[in-house]
């Protein structure tokens, strides 16, 4: 699998599941319109998700992760 493919599924899947679980959570404590709610959860998600990029170095493309908790960017 080529490392742009790699980037593009670790960042769907990591907004996916804070999605969801942001949805399920915020859905359980508070009483609002579902498309408020949706609307919430995709906000809180794209902040918290990690971001996942291709770099192109001198050696060949590296994978690499930038994230709220983690300092600087990670290869992977």
């Amino acid at each position: 699998m080529k490392p742009k493919h790699k980037a593009f599924l670790y960042n769907f899947l990591s907004f996916a599941i804070l999605f969801v679980a942001g949805r399920l959570l915020l859905g359980m404590f508070l009483s609002l319109d579902t498309l408020v709610l949706a609307i919430i959860a995709a906000v809180v998600a794209s902040i918290l998700a990690p971001k996942f990029a291709v770099v192109k170095t001198q050696t060949g493309k590296k994978l690499m992760m930038k994230w709220i908790f983690l300092k600087g960017v990670r290869e992977i």
